[in-house]
């Protein structure tokens, strides 16, 4: 398993429920998220269930059931078995794994697998995961997988460049100054697990530097204060930086004076009645669910009130609707009319962009890297990041659909 998230882990419970006996190899720091969030995804689907069947039971229809339990994602949890970056161990005999940092989000891995064959031919094939941005706060620099015969690589950005990142603290700190200067609240839409630290980060050290005012500033989310607990367990995952400006002072990166975790349904209530200048930092980034929603519909209304998205939205979403420029959205089956700024910063992605992933490459001969396949994107990426690839002279860039099969 590359990495946590739930595109990537939120079916293994069901795969183990369905019979899959075998271990499930990730990093230390993946196992501990996956316990979050396959925890919270068992829980929303049995509560989506559960009001689901009830609407049936009235129309005298059979219920349905969730796609897993919480039981089942306790009996999948012991199949996990946690492991350490740059470690190679014997998967089985002839094929050997190593977990390389991805720089994605924390314990994020690429994973290359060794492979000697009976008649004694090598090969090295690798499977990206998703790969991270260089020099981003945080998380370390991807650490690249090199002399591959074969790559299996993400294209998520391959038709797009992310915006320079040239002084987005600074960037960063204007908005927030400027909307304190109209004595409004900044919320931010962020995923609970990377993007909330990131944020949470770049205000610690604004904070500590006096460019922003000290105003109060809240997460308020469950699931983005156990996972940043994960984060405070795994430093050995954080960057060089991180290290340098908090950690080797005994510094909590992800905690400072102003800085206030809302878990309680109540402290959450309080903060949609409160009128102070403040940030507040929540859940989803895509603004389908969560305590984001109470923040929105009693926020951005308000012209003195900032809307800062700083991760990507699905075109189906709320969040796409509001960076759209929608001037009325519905919310709990409600219209609100939409007067607050809205300001996005591209910066904070977790994804390479086009360049960043052809520099990925960078460290592999064309002669010897005979096959490269393109996942993890939408069509229109792939097509364009192909065409890429090929005008810079790799061989064999590949566009497989399920049930397809490759010699490697």
């Amino acid at each position: 398993l590359s990495h946590a998230h739930i595109d990537h882990s939120g079916n293994i419970p069901n795969l183990t429920s369905n019979g899959f006996r075998g271990n499930i190899y990730a990093t230390a720091a993946t196992v501990e998220l996956c316990q979050i969030m396959l925890r919270d995804s068992a829980y929303l689907q049995e509560r989506d269930v559960e009001w689901v069947n009830k609407r049936r039971e009235k129309k005298k229809q059979a219920p349905i059931e969730p796609l897993y339990t919480m039981d089942d994602v306790e009996k999948a949890m012991g199949q996990f078995v946690g492991m350490q970056y740059n470690r190679t161990f014997e998967l089985f005999p002839g094929i050997k794994v190593t977990f390389r940092d991805a720089g994605h989000i924390l314990g994020s891995a690429s994973v290359l697998l060794e492979i000697e064959e009976d008649d004694g031919k090598k090969i090295r094939l690798g499977f990206s995961g998703d790969i991270g941005r260089p020099e981003m706060p945080v998380i370390r620099t991807p650490d690249i997988l090199r002399d591959l015969d074969a790559l299996i690589m993400e294209r998520t950005y391959g038709n797009r460049l992310h915006s320079p990142s040239e002084d987005v603290e600074e960037e960063l700190a204007k908005v927030i100054r400027d909307c304190c200067n109209t004595a409004g609240k900044v919320i931010i839409p962020a995923y609970a697990v990377g993007r909330t630290q990131l944020i949470v980060y770049m205000l610690h050290k604004l904070f500590d530097q006096d460019r922003i005012p000290h105003i109060p500033i809240y997460v308020d989310s469950p699931m983005a204060v156990n996972a940043t607990g994960v984060f405070r367990n795994h430093p050995e995952c954080l960057d060089r930086e991180a290290h340098r400006v908090f950690l080797n002072d005994g510094e909590d990166p992800f905690g400072f004076t102003r800085l206030t975790y809302v878990r309680s349904v109540d402290g959450s209530k309080a903060l949609n009645a409160a009128t102070e200048t403040s940030i507040i930092i929540s859940a989803s980034g895509m603004c389908e669910g969560g305590r984001i929603l109470h923040h929105l519909k009693n926020n951005i209304g308000n012209p003195n009130n900032l809307l800062l998205f700083v991760g990507y939205a699905a075109g189906h979403t709320l969040a796409r609707r509001l960076m759209d420029g929608k001037p009325e959205v519905n919310i709990y089956g409600e219209k609100y009319k939409v007067r607050c700024k809205i300001k996005i910063m591209d910066y904070f992605s977790g994804h390479a962009d086009q360049g960043e992933l052809i520099d990925y490459l960078r460290l592999n001969l064309k002669e010897k890297l005979k096959d490269i396949f393109l996942v993890h994107g939408e069509e229109e990426q792939t097509l364009v990041f192909r065409e890429k690839l090929v005008s810079k002279g790799y061989r064999n860039v590949h566009f497989p659909v399920p049930g397809e099969k490759f010699e490697i």
